[in-house]
C-alpha cells in the first residue's frame, strides 16, 4: 500500500513547528522509521507531516551539568558511535539492540521515546535512569519524567500540539553498575522480554519491556547479589508485571519465565560491576 495524500511542511523554527501542530491533523517527522510504515499501511492518515530534521538546535549531543543532552533530530547511530555516550553506559549498551544498523542510521532517540512501542528499548532505559524529556507546545516548554511519559501502547503524555525537543539522561554516578538484556527471535526483532538495570550499593532499579503496554519500573533491595539467590525475587516480580496476552511468539507464562531469568542475571551482573 501507499500512504494517503498529505501536505509536507519543513518549518524554520521550533515555534513554527509548534504552530503547525497546534493547527491540528499533523504529525512530526524526524527519523521516519516508525512513522513511514504506519503511513504506508494507512494505519495513520495525518493531513500534514512536519519535518523537524533541520531545525536549529535539535541536532545537539552534549554533556552538560551532569547530563547527556540529546536533541530530537539526533540519530541513534550517532549516539551509538559517540564518545559522549560513555558517560551513560546503559544507553550505549542498549543502542545496538534498537532495530537494525540501517534503521539506527535514520531513526532518532527522541522518536523512539515519542513512538512508545511497548517492546522498545529506549523508553525502558530512559525510565530506568530517571531521564527527563523536554517538550515544547503553545503554552511554552515543559519537562516530563521518562517514567511518566508513556501512558499506554503507542501513547504518551505529549499532546498533539506539542513537540518533543530533546531528552536528558543523567550521567552515571560513581559506584553504579548497569545491565541490559533482551530476548528476541532474531537480533533486531521486537523483544519478547527485556530488562534495563541500574545498581548502586544494595539498591537496584529495574525497567522491564516487551511484557506490558509500557515500561514497568521496580526498585529492589539486593540482599544477596548471587543470581541463584535473586531468582525467587525476580520470578515473583515477573509474575506480577507481565500482563501482556500471549501470541504466536510466546505465551504470557513464557515471557514471565524469560523476564525472571534476565532480571536475575542482569542485576547480578550490574552488582558485580558496581562493586568491581
Amino acid at each position: 500500500m501507499k500512504a494517503a495524500p498529505f501536505a509536507y511542511c519543513r518549518p524554520d523554527s521550533v515555534d513554527e513547528a509548534v504552530d503547525v501542530l497546534a493547527a491540528g491533523d499533523a504529525k512530526v517527522l524526524a527519523g521516519g522509521q516508525s512513522l513511514v510504515p504506519v503511513l504506508a499501511m494507512r494505519l495513520g492518515r495525518p493531513g500534514t507531516l512536519v519535518d523537524i530534521t533541520r531545525l536549529p538546535g535539535l541536532d545537539s549531543l552534549v554533556l552538560e551539568d551532569g547530563q547527556l543532552h540529546i536533541g530530537a533530530a539526533v540519530r541513534q547511530r550517532r549516539v551509538e558511535r559517540s564518545t559522549e555516550v560513555a558517560a551513560v553506559p546503559l544507553v550505549g549498551r542498549a543502542m545496538p539492540f534498537v532495530g537494525h544498523r540501517e534503521l539506527r542510521s535514520r531513526g532518532t532517540v527522541c522518536g523512539s521515546l515519542a513512538h512508545a512501542d511497548p517492546a522498545a528499548e529506549l523508553p525502558a532505559v530512559a525510565a530506568c535512569l530517571g531521564a527527563t524529556v523536554v517538550v515544547r507546545g503553545p503554552r511554552g516548554e515543559r519537562t516530563v519524567a521518562a517514567r511518566e511519559l508513556v501512558t499506554g501502547a503507542m501513547t504518551t503524555s505529549v499532546g498533539p500540539d506539542e513537540l518533543v525537543t530533546g531528552v536528558r539522561f543523567p550521567v552515571a554516578a560513581p559506584g553504579a553498575g548497569f545491565g541490559f538484556a533482551e530476548i528476541a527471535r532474531r537480533h533486531g526483532d521486537f523483544a519478547l522480554a527485556g530488562v534495563a538495570v541500574r545498581v548502586r550499593g544494595d539498591e537496584a532499579v529495574l525497567a522491564a519491556f516487551g511484557v506490558s503496554d509500557r515500561p514497568v519500573v521496580r526498585e529492589l533491595t539486593v540482599d544477596d547479589p548471587a543470581e541463584a539467590a535473586l531468582r525467587p525475587v525476580t520470578d515473583a516480580l515477573a509474575r506480577e508485571v507481565v500482563d501482556t496476552d500471549g501470541d504466536a511468539h510466546g505465551s504470557r507464562g513464557y515471557r514471565a519465565r524469560l523476564l525472571g531469568v534476565l532480571a536475575a542475571r542482569e542485576i547480578a551482573r550490574a552488582h558485580r560491576e558496581a562493586h568491581a
